[in-house]
C-alpha cells in the first residue's frame, strides 16, 4: 500500500501524500526520497537552513514539480498538469517573500487573489473583509500596501492565503516580522483553520510549532528525520520533563543529532 492509499484508508480528509519524492536542482538534491502522508490539522515543518523546507512547501503549492516520485494533493495527482488549476483553486499559499503592487490598497491586494482563486464576483467583497478581519487589518483595508509596516504586509499576505477558505493552507515562515501579540493571534487563527482544513507551517521557530501544531515533520539535508507530535519531539530531548520553548528545542536538537549519527556524520 503506497502513501496515498494509506492516507485514503485512514484519514477522512485528504491533505497530501508523497511517495519517494525527490527534487533536484542541477547537482543539488533538495529533497531526497521523501515519503509523507497527512490530513486535516496543523502540521509544523521544521529544519535547519537548507534542509528542504521551502522546496517542500513550493512542491505542495505546485510551484515546483518533483524530479521523481508520486505526489497527491487534495486527492488529485499533482504531476498531471490538468489537475493543477483545481488544486490551486482550493489552496492558500504564503511564500517566504512575495511581491505586490505598492499602489494597491490592502483590500485590492486581497481581492486580486480572491479573483485568481476564482471566487464568484458577488462573494469577493465579503470574503475579503472577513479575511482582513481575521488578521486584524480591516481598519487598514483602504490604505495603500506601500504604507504598511513589514508586519502588516505579512498579515496582508496571510489574508490573501485564507481568503478562499482553503482546504490546503501552506505558510512559509508566516510569523517573520510579527510582534509577540500578533504571533499569538496568528497561532489562534491557524488552530481555527486547522479544524477543517490541512495547514502546513514551515518555520525555524520551534515555539510556533509547540504552540500551534498537532504534528511535526523535521527535515535535514532533504530527508524526513522525524515525524510525530510536538510532545514526541520533546520526549527525544535530554530533559523531556521540562516545559516551554527550551524543552522542544532540546528535542529538536536531539533528533537532528540522532539522524546525523545514523547517516554516519559526527
Amino acid at each position: 500500500m503506497n502513501a496515498a492509499e494509506r492516507l485514503a484508508s485512514t484519514e477522512p480528509t485528504p491533505g497530501f501524500a508523497l511517495e519517494e519524492v525527490s527534487v533536484r536542482f542541477g547537482d543539488r538534491l533538495a529533497l531526497d526520497g521523501v515519503t509523507l502522508a497527512a490530513a486535516a490539522g496543523v502540521h509544523g515543518l521544521l529544519g535547519p537552513n537548507g534542509a528542504g523546507k521551502t522546496t517542500l512547501i513550493r512542491l505542495l503549492a505546485t510551484v515546483t514539480t518533483p524530479t521523481s516520485g508520486a505526489i497527491t494533493l487534495l486527492g488529485l495527482d499533482a504531476r498531471r498538469r490538468e489537475a493543477r488549476p483545481e488544486i490551486r483553486r482550493r489552496l492558500g499559499y504564503l511564500p517566504q517573500s512575495f511581491g505586490f503592487y505598492p499602489r494597491y490598497t490592502v483590500r485590492e491586494f486581497v481581492a486580486y487573489f480572491a479573483w485568481l482563486k476564482q471566487l464568484p464576483a458577488r462573494e469577493i467583497p465579503l470574503a475579503v473583509d472577513r479575511a482582513l478581519e481575521r488578521v486584524g487589518l480591516l481598519e487598514r483595508a483602504d490604505d495603500r500596501m506601500k504604507s504598511l509596516s513589514g508586519g502588516m504586509v505579512r498579515r496582508a499576505g496571510i489574508a490573501q492565503a485564507i481568503v478562499n477558505d482553503p482546504a490546503l493552507l501552506l505558510l512559509d515562515e508566516p510569523t517573520a516580522g510579527l510582534d509577540p501579540e500578533q504571533r499569538v493571534s496568528f497561532r489562534e487563527l491557524v488552530r481555527e483553520v486547522g479544524v477543517d482544513a490541512f495547514v502546513v507551517i514551515s518555520t525555524h521557530l520551534v515555539e510556533d510549532v509547540a504552540a500551534a501544531c498537532t504534528r511535526v515533520q523535521l527535515l535535514d539535508a532533504g530527508r524526513v528525520v522525524f515525524t510525530g507530535s510536538p510532545q514526541g519531539l520533546i520526549d527525544l530531548g535530554e530533559d523531556p520533563a521540562g516545559s516551554g520553548d527550551t524543552a522542544i528545542e532540546r528535542g529538536y536538537t536531539a533528533a537532528l543529532r540522532r539522524a546525523r549519527r545514523a547517516a554516519g556524520g559526527p
